[in-house]
């Protein structure tokens, strides 16, 4: 594959790698959209075959993509969506932007990357370029994807080239959109890498190399280790400093005005969303198996998925001073994604606050104007209607989810007693409302 790079470097500049995107989520179907918006061919693939039919129709599923950015997507030709691997075959480039979700006892679960890339592998046109950006442990690519591919008699450097790029989109985030994230890079090979950069580069304002993907692999685990390490040191002192009776967000706003060595991080009702929760204990598993035990990671860890129980604690203590037992009580959840202003229910602290919330029996509601029901597991609920009628009925509002586009004057008026979990009313405490 001696003269390879300079043919696939002329097939980048003229965009005329075809590309294919399998795992149409979050990452995945904004980088597809993203490619074609460049000029590029790119293919989509997903075992779900709603999410292809969506497609077809021109109806995002994903809050960063608009339904009218996918309509011209398709319309141009570029993007075509299927649910079989057959068509890979004719593709240059091959992005995996699968689920790794957890198993039992922070088990790592890469059945998802496996099934994708055994199905590249019978499928992988020569000389391709393969790049994982799901989520995993250090030495995933290497040790695990490498191996699948080079299991039919392909060889890398020969057959085929592999990277890992680890996906950094923050969904919802308006500021910092795709093309604006730096990308990272590392493959097996320097040839690897370098081929990786002239992909992203169409893309991504910065592209950054580094020297094996081992090191890009822990470079996402180390970025989401050290948010869940800040969030669930900050939950702790938050409830240290509820006993104390300090204001916990008085401190922490005149803390970040020391222009170094601080950074704020804010408490809150938890933890949700694909990364947080769950990759810092891929890095926990993976240390472990060269006899490390990694105590920060575990601790933040344990600390976050207490603060529901701990936000229905203080609700049961704040109803209690009014005399109202937590088993008597009707309660409001105020939003239900795990983040504002997207629609996005993956590992949601509130739906655990209402999960805890009926396991005392408690009378629960939720209002949330991006999510019209809600069919998860032992939950089955619709959203109530906001009005004053029905902010009556409620001994406690939960502020869990702060979304922009709520009446925050109105709740306030018109509700009993709030528990706002978020801050949005700030500098507010007494009779009616109690922060976290």
């Amino acid at each position: 594959m001696k003269n390879y790079l300079p043919e696939f470097k002329e097939l980048i500049y003229k965009k005329q790698a075809k590309i294919a995107v399998v795992g149409l989520g979050y990452v995945g179907l904004p980088l597809a959209i993203e490619f074609v918006k460049r000029g590029f061919d790119v293919l989509g693939i997903d075992l779900d075959k709603d999410r292809i039919k969506r497609i077809e129709k021109n109806e995002s599923y994903i809050t960063d993509i608009t339904s009218k950015e996918l309509r011209q997507a398709v319309e141009t030709r570029r993007l075509k969506a299927e649910s079989h691997f057959n068509s890979l075959k004719e593709r240059e480039v091959i992005l995996i932007c699968v689920p790794t979700p957890l198993k039992r006892k922070h088990h790592p679960d890469i059945s998802y990357i496996k099934g994708a890339v055994k199905a590249i592998a019978k499928n992988i046109k020569k000389s391709a370029l393969v790049i994982l950006e799901s989520t995993s442990y250090p030495g995933t690519t290497e040790e695990v994807i490498l191996p699948l591919l080079e299991n039919n008699g392909l060889k890398h450097g020969r057959d085929f080239y592999l990277c890992f790029s680890p996906e950094r989109i923050d969904p919802g985030n308006t500021h910092y959109t795709l093309e604006k994230i730096p990308k990272v890079i590392g493959g097996i090979t320097p040839e690897a890498t370098s081929l990786g950069v002239l992909v992203y580069e169409n893309i991504i304002d910065k592209v950054v190399p580094v020297s094996s993907s081992r090191v890009a692999e822990t470079i996402k685990l180390l970025e989401n280790t050290f948010r869940l390490i800040n969030i669930g040191l900050i939950d702790e002192i938050a409830m240290m400093a509820n006993k104390m009776k300090i204001d916990i967000w008085e401190v922490i706003d005149a803390a970040k005005t020391k222009p170094f060595g601080f950074m704020p991080f804010y408490p809150g009702p938890g933890v949700g969303g694909h990364c947080i929760p769950k990759d810092p204990l891929y890095l926990y598993w993976k240390a472990k198996k060269f006899g490390f035990k990694s105590r920060f990671i575990k601790l933040a860890s344990e600390v976050i998925q207490h603060m529901p129980y701990y936000v229905v604690e203080r609700v049961k203590e704040i109803l209690n001073k009014k005399g109202i037992s937590l088993d008597k009580a009707k309660i409001l959840v105020m939003g239900v994604t795990y983040k504002k202003d997207i629609k996005d229910l993956r590992k949601s602290p509130p739906l655990d606050i209402i999960d805890i919330l009926q396991k005392h029996n408690s009378g629960v509601f939720y209002y949330d104007p991006l999510i019209p029901y809600l069919k998860l597991n032992h939950i089955n609920l619709e959203s109530i209607k906001l009005t004053v009628g029905n902010l009556a009925k409620f001994d406690c509002v939960i502020i869990a989810t702060d979304h922009s586009s709520l009446d925050y004057a109105f709740i306030l008026k018109n509700s009993r007693l709030i528990f706002d979990t978020r801050n949005v009313y700030k500098g507010r405490n007494g009779n009616k409302v109690f922060r976290l």
